[in-house]
C-alpha cells in the first residue's frame, strides 16, 4: 500500500511525533507506515486522513500488484 503521509505532514508542518500524538499511536508507527513496513488499520487510516482533512483515497492507494 502506498501513502502520501510524509507529503501531507510537510504540507501541514507536522513532525512524525506530532501526527502520532494526534492519532494516538507512537512515532515509530507513523514511521513504519511511511516506509511501507506497516499497513494501518481502517480506524487509524481514517484518523490520519481526518488530521489532514483528506479522503482515504487522497492519502492511501493500492500498489498495482495488490
Amino acid at each position: 500500500m502506498n501513502n502520501k503521509i510524509k507529503v501531507e505532514r510537510a504540507i501541514n508542518n507536522l513532525t512524525q511525533e506530532q501526527l502520532a500524538n494526534l492519532v494516538s499511536v507512537t512515532r515509530q508507527t507513523i514511521n513504519a507506515i511511511e516506509l511501507k513496513k506497516f499497513v494501518p488499520s481502517t480506524v487509524l487510516a481514517l484518523k490520519i486522513c481526518r488530521v489532514f482533512n483528506k479522503s482515504v483515497d487522497e492519502v492511501f492507494s493500492l500498489e498495482s500488484n495488490e
